[in-house]
């Protein structure tokens, strides 16, 4: 009956192995079986997954915002235009002058631009744009250098476009007579100048252009909007909505239009960053299968210095079922998407200028944030396994326990006089073996 002490450590030894290797057996399979569904139900790329359908939402949101804005004014420049030109006629034709025989008369040039302020004053107001403007073919003084680029003006601003206000202080004149600024209480602008100076304007030539090279299109063709252009003194970058003023007999007496101001632009089209802080959108041409970006307007959590550093073009690199990448030279430097943005109808003349709305997030932050997310799920899929190891060691220890306990009492001389081992059938088997012991021991005795 009493085996070596060292054979039974020995199987002991053996027994709580194999223990352990059946419940980390266990342990592995469950483990396994969560990677293979989290891999299936597409949770380890859930981070990329979610960052698609957030960008793809804000491309939604800004493609609808900025459609809806510059369609607006577009809408309203037109009507614009077709105000004031009758307005220019009427004071022509009570003057009986055209408005060539206006030019070196100012007082007969401010009296025609006076007429006008209220018109242009009203409109600025309910285009909710950050300017408005009209550049009359004419100057108050032909006799300076460079006289046939200098033009009668009249160009109001809005300093604070985004506030509903029905006060004058954030009106200010930046180009026109000093007077219709002070007859109407408001101020001169830092940088005023009274003549618009349209030597490098395409805003003013490119749509009289259009206008001469086609008599025949209506109004709601001949509308222009410049790329992103800084006005002569200023520092701010602005898009510039303009109109020809087109009178009876074809005759074009000038520009007018509205402004879209670059703070205009970010504080109208601001996308929502509580995800990637550093996330914005831009309006911005398309040429050659390139984003314009030395060309765009830009809103986001980006400073001015970091969108710089953008460069004047990015590539573009589209995927089917990832993100759009954009770069510059060898350098993939933002995901995103873009969609084309639809600034001129079909018959336009300026219908092949292609715009797009885009939404964009520097690479990095996606790579980090989706890292981040499976470092995450990889530190709880190693805690779960490294909980299971500990369990499965205290539990084979405590499974195994019983049975050394049950061979100690075996062993002893009296076993019925040990405590049980509170395990049903190690209890048996000792009462059974030390019953088998006592009967042993009566035959013996008997024998003798």
């Amino acid at each position: 009956m009493n085996m070596p002490r060292a054979h039974i450590q020995m199987k002991l030894t053996t027994l709580r192995l194999r223990l352990i290797f059946f419940l980390l057996l266990l342990v592995f399979t469950m483990s396994a079986g969560v990677v293979v569904i989290l891999i299936i139900t597409g949770t380890f790329s859930a981070g990329l997954t979610q960052s698609k359908q957030l960008l793809l939402d804000e491309l939604g949101h800004a493609q609808e915002n900025v459609s809806s804005m510059y369609g607006d004014i577009s809408v309203q420049a037109i009507s614009f235009s077709r105000e004031l030109t009758q307005r220019i006629e009427k004071e022509l034709a009570d003057e009986h002058k055209t408005l060539n025989e206006l030019s070196d008369q100012p007082q007969e040039i401010e009296h025609l631009i006076s007429e006008l302020f209220e018109r242009t004053f009203y409109s600025l107001q309910k285009a909710k744009c950050s300017g408005a403007f009209l550049v009359l073919d004419t100057t108050v003084n032909t006799s300076l250098e460079n006289s046939q680029y200098s033009k009668a003006s009249l160009y109001l601003k809005n300093m604070e476009p985004n506030i509903i206000s029905s006060t004058s202080p954030s009106f200010t004149l930046l180009y026109g007579f000093p007077n219709i600024g002070r007859s109407n209480s408001i101020a001169l602008h830092t940088q005023w100048n009274m003549e618009f100076d349209v030597s490098d304007a395409p805003f003013y030539s490119v749509p009289i252009a259009t206008a001469v090279e086609n008599p025949t299109l209506p109004l709601s063709k001949l509308y222009y909007w410049s790329d992103p252009y800084t006005l002569p003194g200023t520092s701010e970058e602005v898009m510039l909505c303009s109109v020809p003023l087109i009178g009876a007999r074809n005759i074009i007496y000038g520009v007018c239009g509205f402004e879209i101001s670059t703070m205009l632009f970010k504080l109208s089209n601001m996308p929502d960053n509580s995800t990637y802080s550093r996330m914005f959108s831009m309006l911005v041409p398309m040429t050659n299968g390139m984003l314009a970006t030395s060309r765009s307007m830009v809103a986001g959590g980006y400073t001015a210095k970091e969108i710089s550093k953008i460069g004047p073009s990015l590539y573009i690199k589209e995927s089917k079922r990832s993100f759009t990448t954009y770069g510059r030279n060898n350098d993939n430097l933002y995901l995103g998407y873009h969609m084309r943005t639809q600034l001129y109808p079909s018959a336009s003349p300026y219908s092949d200028h292609v715009w797009v709305t885009a939404v964009m997030v520097p690479k990095e932050d996606i790579v980090e944030s989706i890292t981040r997310l499976n470092i995450i799920l990889a530190c709880l899929l190693i805690l779960l396994i490294t909980t299971g190891i500990l369990i499965s060691i205290v539990f084979s220890n405590r499974y195994v326990q019983p049975i050394s306990q049950g061979i100690a009492i075996i062993k002893s001389a009296n076993p019925q006089e040990l405590p049980k081992t509170n395990v049903q059938e190690i209890d048996d088997l000792i009462t059974y073996l030390a019953q088998y012991k006592n009967d042993l021991n009566q035959r013996i005795e008997k024998d003798r």
